[in-house]
């Protein structure tokens, strides 16, 4: 990699993927605070607090709107990126971002529950636009990924780097460490400082801002979207850092012909199609099962989970660091070991081990009174829960969407599993605190038994596409 190449991946994945992982774990350490200033705001207002289910219900919506703001944004974002280029559209979201922070800091010195809500759905629509939008729905379609995962060309570099499904979990986990190391009672985790933590997105959006312009625009985004040689050459001459990039250009050329054959199929096209049945279904199963398997509720919620499993409140914000750790670690192993391993044995491990886990913390919720230890149990079982979804279902999923579909089906199929990542994020994300109300420790076995049946689905029907070309595949489905 050269240095301009290595700066803007860097840069972009820094203001998407990893602002993504932070606005996931940020709510969960100032819950207590956020509740506070929205019952005292109510107080003020209306001269008598909220009652506790009214309470959740309006900090529920908090935590999950933010997905509602990412399905709007995924959603939106092949036009924005067809017509203002990738430059155009991460300057444009990060905007969005500093209005957001805006709205969220100055939430409480205007006595307004609303504007943190309004910011979380604003912080939301950025990640849709740039983490899970640019790099899951609108990446692939212009990069072609072929069907053994391996991007095509040398050009293949030059899209937004949260495309490669094996290294955007790897910055998610470090936005999600970064929000609890912030959140320490020693750093941002005091009450007068909650609106500063959730306005901390400001900082990488403005650099994200700053930045983009010191780099060309995706020399692939200029000859194929805009048919501009001129300007691609010189993009890919900075990129590369040699004038040589001819074979570059004519390999961009190439693909452009290619596209311009294939008709795009749509959602709906591809849902009716027969032919891809059971590659749509496995979509489906995979995309909902990542987000319906619990992983939401431990980064939205996981203080109250460990209060609930017996931690002294005092260890728990640092209980929930040193997860976050075993995070970063167990997501750069899934990384590293993806082509050696393959995708099959890491999404069934993965699901497995956080199926287990769930069932573990069930039972040591309904024996910690008898047994003191069972609380480090409860904590064991919230690490195998965030490892096993690191090592396997958080990447793999976007990797296996490219693999199982042609050029013409893979923008429709992107679109399918972006959109059921968004609303079972947000689904999980507001019901939560009501089913852990009204079944206590017996929530967990919900996601065990989701997380079990999706690695029973992936080992039954789901074949393995490393190193397998889309025919090969396809007649294994057959």
């Amino acid at each position: 990699l050269t240095f301009p190449l290595l700066s803007v991946t860097l840069l972009v994945s820094f203001g998407s993927s990893m602002l993504y992982g932070y606005n996931l774990a940020v709510v969960n350490s100032p819950a207590v605070h956020i509740k506070a200033f929205y019952n005292a705001t109510w107080s003020q207002r209306y001269g008598h607090g909220l009652a506790p289910g009214p309470l959740t219900l309006l900090y529920s919506l908090t935590v999950s709107i933010f997905a509602l703001g990412g399905l709007v944004g995924s959603l939106l974002v092949g036009v924005l990126v067809e017509r203002y280029g990738r430059n155009g559209t991460l300057s444009r979201s990060a905007l969005f971002v500093i209005l957001a922070g805006s709205f969220m800091g100055f939430s409480r010195e205007l006595g307004s529950p609303e504007m943190v809500i309004i910011g979380r759905s604003i912080t939301g629509l950025h990640s849709g636009r740039c983490c899970l939008g640019c790099g899951a729905l609108h990446g692939p379609f212009l990069t072609a990924p072929s069907p053994t995962a391996h991007l095509q060309g040398v050009g293949a570099a030059f899209i937004l780097p949260m495309t490669i499904g094996s290294h955007r979990p790897i910055f998610i986990c470090l936005g999600v460490f970064l929000a609890q190391v912030l959140g320490l009672p020693e750093l941002l985790g005091k009450d007068r400082f909650w609106p500063l933590f959730l306005s901390v997105v400001v900082i990488p959006a403005s650099l994200q801002l700053l930045l983009l312009h010191c780099f060309p625009e995706s020399p692939r985004y200029l000859l194929i979207e805009k048919n501009d040689v001129c300007g691609a050459t010189k993009a890919l001459r900075r990129f590369l850092g040699t004038p040589d990039v001819q074979d570059v250009i004519e390999e961009m050329k190439e693909e452009q012909r290619s596209l311009s054959s294939v008709e795009m199929v749509s959602v709906w096209q591809l849902l009716r199609d027969r032919s891809v049945r059971w590659q749509t279904l496995s979509v489906v199963v995979v995309n909902a099962g990542m987000q319906l398997s619990g992983i939401d509720a431990i980064w939205f919620y996981t203080n109250t989970i460990f209060e609930n499993a017996g931690i002294p409140v005092s260890q728990i914000p640092y209980t929930t660091v040193g997860t976050g750790a075993i995070e970063v670690v167990a997501g750069l192993i899934g990384c590293f070991t993806i082509e050696k391993l393959g995708r099959r044995p890491l999404i069934i491990t993965g699901f497995c081990a956080m199926g287990i886990c769930s069932a573990g913390i069930t039972v040591s919720l309904l024996l910690q009174t008898t047994l003191p230890w069972m609380r480090y149990i409860g904590v064991a079982c919230v690490v195998g829960i965030i490892a096993g979804f690191c090592m396997g279902p958080a990447g793999v999923p976007f990797l296996m969407t490219a693999e199982l579909f042609t050029q013409s089906h893979r923008p429709a199929a992107y679109i399918v599993g972006g959109s059921l990542n968004w609303l079972c994020n947000f689904t999980i994300g507001f019901i939560f605190p009501f089913l852990q109300m009204s079944t206590g420790a017996f929530c967990y076995l919900v996601f065990c038994g989701i997380c079990l049946l999706v690695a029973l689905y992936v080992y039954l029907i789901i074949p393995e596409t490393k190193n397998k070309t889309f025919m090969e595949i396809s007649h294994i489905f057959a």
